[in-house]
């Protein structure tokens, strides 16, 4: 049965030792707990010494999430008893859990319930972080845009290895003029999303992360084990993603730069997310723009019928 709402939301959090004396505690809420996202982040931004995320902290979320992807659902009773150890209430309803903060961190893991549950947050006007995928079609993350942009809501959408070490550099000039980039994750298929949409977005988000938004068209080669897009960039620049089913994984790119060839393989884990998420929370302004996450998934969207139409190249401006 879960937690009546209120319950020790001031006087536990505040006797731990990582609150800053004389600070108040930025309330976030969290939707969905059936991904290790869940837990990990609230451990993260719950536990963090020295004020290192600013006080903010989850303190209530409502755990329901996915309904059609079984070994994610069926995890949601040990994801609540993980966050509930960091005095985290757990709530009944959104609306409940939005009467209890001044934020969202949504994470549900089915890109198909993320319409149905920001629409709440961004009616309430909370600035609100959407874990990837930002959505399992690219008409509801439309959607979600238009009305982000209806309500004057703060919206950022993006998968932690955006944070990869060198990738923003790399975006900003450090190597000189990027000519072109490969990126590669794994890209395993659930059947509920469009292929890439799932975890491919991981790879791709490093692609984008940068050579920013302009892709013209993409192509994918498709085989059971492995994917290959290659998309072109207006500014002459070729970006590709390798998506791995089979063999060793991980999470990476090589950048052709004007001065170097430079591999990016160091990612540090979530907390260069959550710095990201915490300064959006502050200022209101997204670090990511609403058209690059847009793009991302168009992108995506024209690698898939590409696949569907036999691997040729598909325009974005026809998605």
């Amino acid at each position: 049965m879960m937690a009546g709402v209120g319950l020790g939301l001031f006087s536990p959090i505040v006797s731990k030792g990582n609150v800053r004396k004389g600070q108040e505690i930025k309330k976030i809420g969290m939707i969905g707990l059936d991904t290790g996202h869940s837990p990990a982040f609230v451990k993260s931004l719950n536990t963090a010494g020295g004020g290192e995320f600013n006080n903010y902290r989850v303190v209530a979320a409502y755990p329901k999430g996915t309904d059609l992807v079984r070994e994610w659902k069926d995890r949601i009773p040990e994801f609540t008893e993980e966050v509930k150890k960091y005095d985290v209430d757990i709530v009944d309803s959104i609306p409940d859990l939005l009467k209890m903060v001044d934020y969202v961190i949504l994470t549900t893991i089915d890109g198909n319930k993320h319409l149905e549950q920001v629409m709440p947050v961004l009616e309430a006007g909370l600035p609100v972080f959407i874990d990837k995928p930002f959505a399992a079609s690219i008409e509801d993350a439309r959607k979600i845009a238009v009305a982000a942009e209806k309500y004057k809501t703060p919206v950022f959408s993006s998968s932690s290895l955006r944070f990869l070490d060198g990738a923003s550099g790399a975006r900003n000039g450090s190597l000189g003029r990027v000519n072109g980039v490969e990126a590669y994750s794994p890209a395993y298929i659930e059947k509920h999303h469009p292929d890439l949409y799932w975890y491919g977005v991981h790879g791709v988000e490093i692609l984008y992360t940068i050579l920013g938004t302009g892709c013209e068209w993409a192509q994918r080669t498709y085989t059971p084990d492995m994917d290959l897009v290659v998309g072109m960039w207006s500014d002459g620049k070729i970006g590709t993603f390798r998506g791995i089913r089979k063999g060793q994984g991980g999470y990476g790119g090589i950048v052709y730069a004007e001065k170097a060839i430079q591999v990016l393989d160091n990612f540090r884990g979530y907390n260069g997310l959550l710095h990201a998420i915490v300064e959006f929370f502050e200022s209101g302004v997204p670090p990511v723009e609403m058209e690059e996450t847009l793009e991302i998934f168009t992108f995506m969207q024209a690698a898939e019928v590409s696949k569907q139409t036999g691997g040729g190249r598909v325009y974005l401006h026809q998605i």
